[in-house]
């Protein structure tokens, strides 16, 4: 289709080259005549007429298609509007859809699609080369049908039953049919067009019979002289006889060994020996056709196969070893002493005589094998290959990996020399503890220990290796191997101390053991502060003017080798202030105090001194009067200078001392020098004292509570300075008086 699509274009091409016109294609149509179902070997039209509609007045080019199942299979060019296509002695091969197109310059329009329908096929023939043929000869046949076109199928049948399909292109074929029967048979065929085998098969051929002649003529004839029943040496005939002239094969054969081959009768001749025993076979072949005839031979046994034996076995290099040579006697023909015997190494003659002895070395390995003959028979034992086993060597033990104390680890034991297969022992102390046996030299004997609990336990491990060989065993040197000692918990040199704010602080950290080199790590506060890796049991690190924020809890770990980690015990770390700063702030307290001192001298130096003398009267009424209760106003306003004193008595410039007042005389002397007396700690009154003032002056203490309550806030806060230092000088006049 795509062809005949691509010729259209072409012809498209060339028209719409021509010239230009006004045109239409109205219809194309396609019959078939006589008509869409007809019989083999009618002659058919297939007819296309295409109506076109133009303007021009000269005539129009016409491309006329015939298409058979989309395939184009006849294109003419023509002026005129009708095409006809003839189809002589159409055949089923002629069968299908069939279709028109008609194109004009580059317009085409294709009719309705046809079904034709060709029935009928024309009977085949048969023909033989031969229609005689000895069994198991083959037949030549040909099957034709001259008059089918198209690929063809054909079936031969032997007796209605199909022996053979063979596809051809052509309406003939010729093949070769093998027969299987005796008897004889009766050939036909027939066929089917391959294109439209819906159309079926067709008719069966003539029938044609081929007679086969038996070949039992061919059989032989076997023969054994002087009889079927020999002994060991004996020389024995047989003879294959067989009386068809020619054309044919004769075979000997014992089991599936060809003795001998020819085309006619011979005789094979052989001295027997025991292995000769057994059913020999005539036969005679022609083409496929087999006739055969067998016969026992009874060979008896003369002397027994001789056996070759090594004592001991196995054995070791360096081991004195005997091949001996036996055979026994199984006739009366010979007596034991007939027998000769001969040693071959390597097929080199070595020895004669029953025994060989020699020693097993390198040199002594080979294959081995003895002959023994009497009367003209000779017979090989089976060959012996030796191979002098290697006796083991000393094995060597080593450690797998590295050997941590405390854990498990594996060791090896291997021997250099030594045929396998090898025991190997581990062994403690020379105890056993476990056995492996090697029987292969990819395998290796690794052996698993539990743990070690100092490192020179790890001396106390050999092996020791076996393999049969003369020295029965084998021990190795003690294992050696470098052991690692896990580090012991780490201890921080310092304890809780306080060191002053600038200088340098070294922490240490010690483990009482380990293998060098360990890694110490220095923590503060969880946080890392180093590492170090070093080859001794000791490892130091330096803040460098260690300041007040680095105070805090300081740790440190220590490990070794990828083993655990060991944490120390915490050491708390106190920074002091530097000495230049408590100077400093001892040098500003100093100051302040002094400061305090001139502000009170120079306040006082301007009280006058009336007021003083009363503020005096009203401090010496209120140490008779009893002491108010909590909630009265005197009591609380004296409670809370005496608070504001223990107050300014813990700040770092008083240093620990409460200070009240400056020291006065007991009278109300009005000297300033008295006033600035020195500073006097509280002293503490008499509890029965007390008493006696409260109930003395209890009717007192009442109006002259109103008059400290009345008086005026800033005139009050003066009175009460001097009040308080007033009492602190009459309280210790008292005390002294007492």
């Amino acid at each position: 289709m795509s062809v005949c699509l691509l010729w259209l274009g072409l012809s498209a091409l060339w028209q719409a080259a021509d010239t230009q016109a006004a045109f239409t294609i109205d219809q194309v149509t396609l019959t078939v005549l006589p008509g869409n179902n007809v019989a083999s070997g009618t002659n058919l039209i297939l007819r296309c007429e295409a109506k076109v509609s133009h303007s021009l007045t000269q005539p129009l080019t016409y491309t006329f298609s015939f298409l058979q199942d989309d395939q184009l299979m006849y294109s003419k060019n023509t002026s005129a509007s009708v095409v006809e296509r003839s189809l002589s002695l159409a055949r089923v091969f002629n069968s299908g859809r069939y279709q028109c197109a008609v194109r004009i310059y580059d317009k085409m329009k294709t009719s309705t699609s046809q079904a034709l329908r060709v029935t009928g096929l024309q009977v085949p023939t048969l023909k033989v080369k031969s229609d005689i043929i000895s069994e198991g000869e083959d037949i030549i046949a040909t099957c034709s049908a001259p008059e089918e076109t198209g690929g063809l199928s054909f079936y031969f049948y032997e007796n209605d039953q199909e022996v053979k399909r063979v596809p051809s292109k052509s309406n003939s074929v010729t093949t070769t049919l093998t027969m299987q029967k005796l008897t004889d048979v009766y050939l036909h065929c027939v066929y089917v067009v391959i294109m439209h085998p819906d159309a079926g098969f067709s008719n069966k051929s003539n029938t044609v019979k081929v007679i086969v002649e038996d070949l039992d003529a061919i059989r032989p004839q076997i023969s054994i002289s002087p009889n079927a029943n020999v002994v060991e040496g004996d020389r024995v005939q047989i003879t294959c006889k067989v009386q068809y002239p020619s054309d044919l094969e004769l075979f000997l054969t014992k089991g599936n060994t060809v003795l001998r081959q020819f085309h006619t009768t011979f005789t094979y001749s052989l001295t027997v020996r025991a292995e000769d025993s057994g059913d020999y076979v005539c036969k005679a072949e022609k083409g496929t056709v087999q006739r055969k005839t067998d016969y026992y031979l009874n060979v008896t046994e003369l002397f027994s196969k001789p056996i070759l034996r090594m004592r001991p076995d196995p054995v070791f290099e360096g081991e004195r070893f005997t091949l001996t040579c036996r055979s026994t006697v199984s006739s009366q023909k010979i007596k034991k002493e007939d027998i000769k015997y001969t040693l071959l190494k390597e097929d080199r003659h070595i020895n004669s005589g029953v025994d060989y002895f020699t020693t097993a070395s390198l040199a002594s390995n080979g294959k081995y094998s003895c002959v023994a003959v009497a009367k003209g028979v000779n017979k090989a034992s089976q060959p012996l290959d030796l191979k002098a086993k290697v006796p083991v060597s000393t094995p060597v033990i080593r450690v797998i990996d590295k050997v941590i104390v405390g854990r498990p680890f594996k060791v090896s034991c291997e021997a250099e020399n030594g045929t396998l297969p090898i025991t190997y022992t581990l062994l403690k102390a020379h105890i056993s503890l476990a056995e492996r046996r090697v029987v292969e030299a990819t395998d290796k004997a690794l052996f698993s220990i539990d743990s070690i609990s100092s490192p020179e336990e790890i001396y106390s491990f050999t092996c020791q290796a076996q393999n049969q060989g003369p020295s029965v065993s084998s021990t190795s040197q003690p294992l050696r191997a470098e052991v690692i000692v896990p580090v012991s918990k780490p201890v921080l040199e310092q304890r809780d101390i306080t060191v002053t704010e600038g200088s340098d602080l070294t922490l240490k950290c010690l483990v009482q053991k380990g293998t060098y080199p360990i890694i110490f790590t220095w923590y503060h506060n969880r946080n890392p502060l180093s590492t170090q890796k070093v080859r001794s049991l000791e490892g130091s690190y330096i803040i460098k003017a260690i300041e007040r924020d680095q105070r805090g809890d300081y740790y440190c770990e220590a490990s070794n080798y990828n083993t655990e980690i060991k944490r120390s015990y915490p050491a708390r770390i106190g920074v002091s202030l530097a000495v230049w700063k408590k100077a400093l702030i001892g040098v500003f307290c100093i100051l302040l105090l002094v400061a305090i001192v001139i502000v009170l001298t120079v306040f006082l130096k301007k009280m006058p001194s009336p007021r003083r003398k009363k503020q005096a009267t009203e401090l010496s009424v209120l140490r008779k009067t009893p002491r108010p209760k909590s909630g009265d106003p005197m009591r609380m306003s004296l409670t809370l200078d005496i608070e504001d004193n223990t107050i300014l008595n813990g700040t770092p410039c008083v240093m620990g001392r409460n200070v009240w007042s400056e020291n006065v005389s007991g009278s109300d002397s009005d000297d300033h020098t008295d006033v600035e007396s020195e500073l006097v700690h509280p002293q503490e009154v008499d509890p029965s004292k007390e008493v006696l003032l409260k109930k003395s002056t209890e009717p007192e203490y009442s109006g002259q509570h109103t008059e400290a309550q009345m008086s005026t806030p800033g005139v009050s806060e003066q009175a009460e300075g001097q009040a308080a230092l007033e009492y602190a000088q009459l309280n210790n006049s008292e005390q002294e008086a007492a």
